[in-house]
């Protein structure tokens, strides 16, 4: 995506000569490309009223950003698995946002132009902030799911000493339910695997001879099975260890590993399905990834467009109440967005700042004095121009 310049001046004979004058060298040098940015004839209410809304305006633009680049980032970590699908979910009233932006039209239904300016401000605000509450709400039930899926999963990726035994042990490999003999699990390094056969025996009393099994392997070692006395237990233990032979902590519970296998695999559906809906075949449920959005993406999606079209109408409402405090009344002037071309920054803001410096004389001239390096790329609250203008960045959007 890009950068868009959305700018403003005033409507009279001059300027509008001045205008098309940009126009015309701005197009030719491709140093932008430029469409008419239509904003409606809004009530313009009191100037004590349009200053206080201006202030307003600036904190709920800021908001408003902020919001789209959180939604984006997470539409980002849900599609964690498609990040080449992302860029084409960030859409505005089902269009791609440069299409949006480029033929923006103001929403009459949800934002009336008869009501005062102050309403319609306040009506975008709640709008905002419910999808911010919204969005926190739905992405701590996420990522708990998320979190609780990610402990379990990191303990099936260690090694034998740590990781999960739920989906390596069986119920055969154990002696079970007998008063007298135990089966211990033994992690043996793999250069140690002779010695533990010719020992593991002899390590203590009561071993029951040719009990060991190996039921798992890694790049370090493998998992073997003993049985022995439960008495002589902590004397085996002893006598391993000083072996280089680690036995594991673990006792064969059917139940308990039934449970940690069922919790795994229904955490992974539960995320999986913020993602897609599922659809099910008898008694086989089939996801259908990028064809049918699951809950999660489809709220993202559709509060992504809602947030992006609110904080445009928050922008065309800033150029709208600086336009009439800039330029006065009645109300008369041209709002236009500029897309400057790559590397065209710079001078496309000394052909802005030439062509309407009749605005302000002296802000131009201090400007095209001072601010030679690339003005009003990082703009402060202490950058002016002659003409009104305000930045739209949708690079931070881009996933392309």
């Amino acid at each position: 995506m890009s950068e868009f310049w959305l700018i403003s001046a005033p409507g009279d004979k001059v300027n509008l000569q001045a205008w098309e004058r940009m126009n015309t060298v701005t197009s030719k040098a491709n140093l932008s490309s430029n469409n008419k940015f239509l904003i409606p004839d809004l009530k313009v209410g009191t100037l004590d009223a349009l200053v206080g809304l201006s202030d307003e305006l600036g904190k709920l633009d800021t908001f408003a950003e902020s919001i789209i680049k959180k939604i984006a980032q997470y539409i980002g970590e849900v599609m964690e698995d498609s990040k080449d699908k992302v860029q084409e979910n960030l859409l505005a009233n089902g269009v791609d946002l440069i299409s949006y932006l480029t033929r923006f039209e103001w929403d009459m239904a949800k934002y009336p132009i008869k009501q005062p300016l102050k309403n319609i401000s306040e009506a975008l605000a709640k709008q905002i902030t419910q999808i911010e509450t919204d969005l926190k709400s739905r992405a701590a039930a996420y990522n708990n799911i998320k979190g609780n899926l990610q402990s379990l999963e990191r303990k099936t990726v260690g090694n034998l000493l740590t990781r999960t035994l739920a989906d390596i042990v069986n119920k055969e490999d154990f002696v079970l339910n007998s008063e007298y003999l135990i089966t211990l699990l033994v992690v043996v390094p793999k250069s140690n695997y002779t010695q533990w056969q010719k020992t593991y025996e002899s390590l203590s009393d009561m071993v029951v001879p040719r009990s060991t099994k190996l039921i798992a392997e890694d790049a370090e070692g493998g998992l073997f099975t003993v049985t022995l006395f439960r008495k002589v237990m902590d004397d085996f233990k002893a006598k391993a260890r000083d072996n280089r032979f680690m036995v594991r902590e673990f006792y064969f519970d059917e139940k308990e590993l039934k449970y940690e296998k069922e919790e795994m695999m229904k955490l992974a559906s539960d995320k999986k399905q913020q993602y897609v809906s599922n659809t099910l075949i008898g008694s086989s449920t089939m996801f259908l990834p990028h064809n049918i959005p699951g809950p999660l993406l489809r709220w993202l999606k559709v509060n992504f467009s809602e947030a992006f079209v609110a904080w445009i109408h928050v922008k065309a409402l800033r150029v709208f109440v600086e336009s009439v405090l800039r330029y006065g009344l009645p109300v008369n002037f041209q709002a236009m967005l500029l897309q400057p071309t790559k590397k065209s920054a710079k001078r496309l803001r000394d052909v802005l700042n030439a062509v309407f410096k009749h605005l302000d004389e002296v802000a131009a001239a201090s400007i095209i004095d001072i601010s030679m390096d690339i003005p009003g790329l990082h703009l402060s609250n202490q950058d002016y121009y002659p003409y009104v203008y305000f930045k739209i960045d949708l690079s931070l959007l881009d996933y392309s």
